[in-house]
């Protein structure tokens, strides 16, 4: 007689829910930002919308071409040159042969990679990859761009290119995904947001943009582990009895210091206007003339632009304007009201220069850029006859603040402790 021995069903894996129990609309135009802490499944939606993982469960419904950043060199060949990749990642976006060629300038005119154009994709460096990447499907015409985290790499002139050609295809109605770690960047580009939590244990939020941003800071600082070793301290000592009848006042330390590098002046960095005027030079000064390229908060500074005239201007007006990485303009000043009484003509051939002196600002550390323009007329009745996008890069490279952008100038601290017993 044969016996028959039954096992027990072993599962040989943990399952485990990237998301669960998404459900949201996005309408053509919008750009949604899409935030939550490492596990929440970002970027697993993202692949499950572009089609890259299927879902266990449910459906996504698109309608428009979809060009994708997912990673970096996500879908490029690495034994494939920089030409090829470009010919076979358009393809596979949906382009002909025919729209590859007409758009091939452009693309590797964005990318401004050189003769790496014609390497081995393996031979790049990560920057370089996302140039190659970011180019393509900025010249795709897709009616919904995904992104995630792909700006974080590449240098800061890049950077802004890519911010210059999102803010472009949002003006041109066009739909963007957006996934990231920085609130920032989500409440300057995205009308609303996204909110996943890790395991899909807790519903995904939908909805306004900056409740969402508040929802996703309270529940990253809000960790037990975080500062779980707050007092563990060998410098804090705390003595109960000394500490009972006090009533103490310290000051702050003296600000520290916030250090700038100054580039120098990309004369052919990206430009436009009507040519009636060069900028030839624009950077930082001292008192005695001497060009700064290192620069302390609150140094006193003067800032000159310098053009040549190929013209008559009419009323001219100086302007520049700090950005930050999303390209939004932190500081931004002009020559117009301030010499409206004197009537100013130039003359071509004339060689000018607009001086503008004030004491440098505190900014949180970080990589921002310097636009310089040269105008002619009044408000916003002028013509721009030239504009130099990035002119000058400006690193900060240490800075007390933590959070925002800016801190104030010439700032004065200090903390009182009275004990309870004094108190009363």
């Amino acid at each position: 007689m044969q016996r028959i021995v039954k096992r027990k069903e072993q599962n040989y894996f943990k399952e485990f829910w990237a998301i669960r129990n998404i459900s949201f609309d996005v309408k053509k135009g919008e750009t949604i930002g899409i935030i939550g802490r490492n596990g929440a499944g970002k970027s697993t939606l993202l692949q499950i919308i572009c089609g890259t993982l299927h879902p266990s469960a449910g459906s996504v419904e698109v309608h428009g071409r979809i060009a994708a950043l997912l990673e970096l060199g996500s879908g490029f060949n690495p034994e494939f040159t920089g030409r090829e990749n470009i010919y076979m990642n358009a393809s596979i976006l949906g382009l002909s042969s025919t729209e590859i060629e007409s758009k091939f300038a452009d693309i590797i005119s964005f990318a401004d990679i050189g003769d790496f154009i014609e390497q081995p994709v393996k031979n790049y460096s990560s920057g370089m990859l996302v140039r190659l990447a970011f180019a393509v499907i900025a010249y795709v015409d897709a009616d919904i761009l995904v992104i995630d985290e792909a700006l974080a790499v590449g240098d800061a002139f890049f950077q802004q290119k890519c911010m210059r050609f999102l803010r472009a295809h949002q003006d041109a109605g066009g739909t963007i995904l957006f996934v990231t770690h920085d609130t920032a960047s989500v409440l300057s580009l995205c009308g609303k947001a996204l909110l996943l939590f890790p395991g899909g244990n807790r519903p995904p939020i939908f909805g306004d943009t900056e409740r969402l941003c508040k929802l996703y800071l309270e529940e990253l600082y809000c960790d037990p582990d975080r500062g779980k070793n707050l007092l563990d301290s060998d410098e804090l000592v705390i003595d109960e009895k000394k500490s009972l009848h006090k009533h103490y006042k310290f000051d702050g330390d003296m600000n520290p210091d916030t250090i700038y590098v100054a580039s120098e002046f990309r004369k052919s960095a990206e430009s436009f206007g009507e040519g009636g005027a060069s900028i030839v030079d624009a950077g930082f000064y001292d008192d005695k003339s001497r060009r700064l390229n290192t620069i302390h908060g609150e140094d006193f500074v003067h800032f000159i632009i310098k053009a040549e005239i190929h013209c008559r201007i009419i009323r001219p007006a100086f302007g520049f304007m700090i950005k930050n990485f999303l390209g939004e303009n932190l500081f931004t000043e002009g020559t117009d009201l301030h010499f409206r009484k004197h009537k100013l003509i130039f003359e071509e051939g004339d060689i000018v220069s607009a001086t503008f002196s004030f004491r440098m600002p505190h900014l949180i550390q970080g990589k921002y850029m310097i636009n310089v323009a040269l105008a002619e007329g009044m408000g916003a009745d002028h013509v721009q006859h030239k504009w130099i996008h990035d002119a000058i890069q400006l690193d900060v490279l240490s800075s007390r603040l933590v959070h925002g952008y800016c801190g104030m100038n010439d700032i004065k601290m200090s903390i009182s402790i009275i004990s309870p017993e004094i108190a009363k």
